[in-house]
Formats: C-alpha cells, sequence, structure tokens
C-alpha cells in the first residue's frame, strides 16, 4: 500500500493506493476535466455556455448530476449545485489561488431552478451550476469504489474501506478524533475560502435560499456517513442550518456522527449512530 498526495481540484488529494500512484491521479485529472467550473474545455464549463434548455451528459457526469438531485431532496434544498451565478456574481469567478472579491454588491441572482433525467439536464434562464464539492466527493468514492485506493481524501472529502480509521478533526484551539472505519467524513467551513465583496466578508458557502454567502453561526461543520457525497451534503446542511443543524442531522438515518464547531469557540454533537 503507498500513501501518496497531489494537487488536483483546487485541493490537495491523499489516497492509500492499491495500484500505482500515476492511476489516481490519472483518475482524478480526468475528473477536473470533466467537473471543473474554472476550465472553459470542461463538459461542466460546456453545459453552462450551452444555450438550449436540455442540454446532453456524459455517463459521469449524469452520475454526478444524479447525486447532487439525490442530496438536494435528502437536505430539503439546501445543498444545490445550482449557486454557480450567485458564486460568480458574489466574486468567486476564478480559481481562489487567483485572488477573487469586488467592490460592489451583485443584483438579483436567478434562483437554482434545474433538474435531471437520465443523460440530460434542464437549466432555467441564468442558472448555472458549480459541482463544488459533491464531484470532490464522488471522486473519492470512485477510487475507493472501483479499487483503485483503500483511502482517498479529496481535500477532507474522505472515503475509506479501513475498518480501523480514526480521524482528527480540528476546529480553532479544539481537536477531536473522529472513527470514520468503512465510511465516509467530510467537512464544511466558513474559514477556508473568504474575501471581501463591497467591505464585506464573505465566503464560499452560498444558501440557495437567499443566493448570498452564509452567516451561519456555525463555521465548520464535519459529518461521518457512508460516502463522500453524502458525508460532503450533510457538512453543508449542517453549517447552513446553523443553531438547527445538528438537531436536523440526528433526525437523518444516513448520517452517522455531525459535529460542529461554532463562532464562540463551543463544540457540539450528535450521539453516534451505528453503521447500516
Amino acid at each position: 500500500m503507498t500513501r501518496h498526495e497531489f494537487k488536483a481540484m483546487g485541493t490537495w488529494f491523499e489516497v492509500h493506493a492499491h495500484r500505482h500512484p500515476d492511476a489516481c491521479e490519472s483518475f482524478v485529472a480526468a475528473c477536473e476535466a470533466r467537473f471543473s467550473r474554472f476550465l472553459p474545455s470542461s463538459e461542466l464549463s460546456r453545459l453552462n455556455a450551452d444555450p438550449e434548455a436540455r442540454r446532453s451528459l456524459g455517463r459521469e457526469m449524469a452520475d454526478v448530476l444524479s447525486a447532487a438531485a439525490e442530496m438536494r431532496d435528502r437536505t430539503g434544498g439546501l445543498v444545490d449545485i445550482g449557486v454557480g451565478s450567485a458564486m460568480k456574481a458574489w466574486g468567486y469567478d476564478r480559481p481562489f489561488v487567483s485572488g477573487v472579491g469586488r467592490s460592489d454588491l451583485p443584483g438579483h441572482v436567478p434562483p437554482p431552478t434545474w433538474s435531471v433525467s437520465g443523460r440530460s439536464v434542464e437549466f432555467a434562464p441564468g442558472v448555472t451550476l458549480d459541482l463544488g464539492g459533491i464531484a470532490k466527493g464522488w471522486t473519492a468514492d470512485q477510487l475507493v469504489e472501483r479499487d483503485i485506493a483503500s483511502i482517498a481524501s479529496a481535500g477532507g472529502d474522505l472515503r475509506s474501506v479501513d475498518p480501523g480509521l480514526v480521524v482528527e478533526v480540528v476546529g480553532g484551539s479544539t481537536q477531536v478524533d473522529l472513527p470514520v472505519g468503512i465510511g465516509a467524513l467530510a467537512t464544511s467551513s466558513t474559514q477556508r475560502r473568504t474575501w471581501r465583496a463591497a467591505g464585506r466578508q464573505v465566503n464560499h458557502i452560498i444558501d440557495p435560499r437567499t443566493m448570498e454567502p452564509t452567516a451561519s453561526p456555525i463555521v465548520t461543520a464535519t459529518v461521518v456517513a457512508e460516502t463522500a457525497v453524502e458525508a460532503e451534503a450533510g457538512a453543508k446542511a449542517v453549517l447552513l442550518l446553523g443553531a438547527d443543524g445538528l438537531a436536523w442531522a440526528s433526525d437523518q438515518a444516513w448520517i452517522r456522527q455531525a459535529i460542529a464547531f461554532w463562532d464562540d469557540g463551543s463544540v457540539f454533537a450528535t450521539k453516534v449512530r451505528a453503521a447500516a
């Protein structure tokens, strides 16, 4: 087993590989070429630029959009990839390392109306998709499910088949060890990507209810679930729900555990639910 780290999809990947590390990098590079909103030639960029109401999808893109639609349903619309237009409008219109920001506040941004059916997707006018965390989670899941790696982490969106895996989660000055084992973990945070818009500090977590960056009192949320796609969606929903986030997570049978770090330094968690 080989441990390997590399940069891709705007973050760091860490894999414990069954095969040669090049197999991991090649697979992730293909995913980035397909799902990135920053590459003009990517399938996602072509979909967003297509003037037709109904767009055709490749198999992998259809898989990711179907997963995104399911996570949107499970979270009551809180986790929605249709916020791409808002992300750009608020200034996150280029890779984050290039610097983002704007001097004024954006105007009206259309709500995230889109639907997927089989190998096609439809957008409402003005809507663009941002696959973001869903694509990273899906990529980590696929690395493990295709037996390329036993553990795969895409910037913290992690999938594992190691029954003994425990992950250290840090929020401020607090450290918590979460048992993951055969399962997945993901973290959503308002502290990783922040910038200024009209003098206001904003972040990359767009609330689809307002189409604005969230002002949640939870600054970091982590969820353990069966897949990285589920963990990523669960963590983002907990963060967006703020004071109601952990109560919501406790009611979701697909969430094994959730932990929230608040802006006042306090930390709260749900009880651990056994894996199905």
